[in-house]
């Protein structure tokens, strides 16, 4: 019997990726959907026959839902988390899970007291290119260096909630930066130190908080150290990560990874076309074997204090101008 979901908020992530993965999962079906447009919910529940409402709290209260996949702009999701909490349904958070170190260190608190299970969307994890990584990785030697960036442009910053702090945490490092933040993570594990410097200056026409630009730079006791490039401005759309060893190097992007020599000859190369929509599908059936407690919940609310760690010692030593060791701070 696949478990009851709803939908809330109904942008570009959600209409893209989650409703398809919804609509080709065998562990959840899709019953109602919320957005505070109702123009948009209107559109939307007829074509896709569930039931559609302006008020999430009133979907929560007239759905017997079994979970929710939660994609709200970030000062919003708090609250929704909090009341799914009150209603024992389960949450597929879209990234980031929270805008702050003590709004994460408070909502795992909460989930844990409540038992529901809170999982932050992560789709690279469950993309064949992007786990191969430390396959490949472990066999370009001793590693020394690491060397990402993730660019896209938009023309205006300062457009909508994303360029204000007070709404959205933070600007590209918070947002866009979640994911490539989440493989460094993932591969190489927190960070001893982090200097981070960050920019409002691309358009100095406009008026926003929430910086555009930045630049990090990580080390490891280990030896291994290497930089981060984010930004809201830089194009074209760029999502890379090169991994230098003593003996090659690993060069992963959107839809390809690749060994190399460290003369920067391909050895071995793997692509995959069309990879998100099986993406959100692979990861909402998951999340359904998560709660079923047939799989660990590798992206809970405990594993993303990490994320915020790290994201909180950027902000910190971009005002400060000194290195941060962000396990200090969960």
């Amino acid at each position: 019997m696949k478990l009851r979901a709803g939908v809330v908020g109904l942008g570009k992530q959600a209409l893209e990726d989650h409703i398809p993965g919804l609509c080709s999962s065998d562990g959840a079906e899709l019953v109602a959907i919320c957005d505070e447009s109702p123009e948009i919910v209107r559109e939307h529940q007829y074509q896709l026959r569930v039931n559609g409402y302006t008020d999430f709290r009133e979907m929560f209260r007239a759905e017997q839902l079994d979970m929710v996949i939660v994609t709200v702009p970030h000062h919003v999701g708090r609250v929704v988390i909090e009341t799914a909490v009150e209603h024992r349904i389960h949450v597929l958070k879209e990234k980031p899970f929270a805008t702050s170190m003590s709004e994460a260190q408070e909502l795992a608190k909460q989930c844990e007291e409540s038992g529901i299970q809170l999982m932050v969307t992560l789709q690279r994890r469950f993309n064949p290119i992007y786990t191969s990584f430390t396959q490949l990785a472990d066999q370009v030697g001793t590693p020394f260096v690491v060397d990402a960036q993730y660019t896209l442009f938009i023309d205006d910053p300062s457009e909508g909630w994303r360029g204000l702090n007070a709404k959205a945490g933070g600007g590209c490092i918070i947002d866009m930066g979640y994911h490539l933040i989440d493989m460094i993570l993932w591969y190489f594990g927190l960070p001893d130190r982090v200097l981070a410097d960050v920019s409002v200056a691309a358009r100095p026409d406009r008026e926003y908080d929430a910086e555009d630009t930045a630049l990090i730079h990580f080390g490891y006791d280990s030896g291994l150290y290497g930089s981060l490039l984010l930004s809201r401005f830089i194009g074209p759309k760029t999502e890379q990560i090169r991994l230098v060893g003593s003996k090659g190097m690993v060069h992963l992007e959107r839809g390809r990874i690749q060994r190399l020599t460290n003369g920067g000859d391909v050895i071995e190369s793997l692509s995959r076309e069309q990879a998100w929509p099986s993406a959100a599908t692979c990861q909402i059936d998951y999340f359904c074997r998560v709660i079923a407690g047939l799989r660990p919940n590798l992206s809970g609310p405990k594993e993303n204090l990490a994320h915020m760690s790290f994201i909180a010692a950027c902000y910190e030593s971009a005002k400060t101008h000194v290195y941060i060791n962000p396990k200090e701070m969960l």
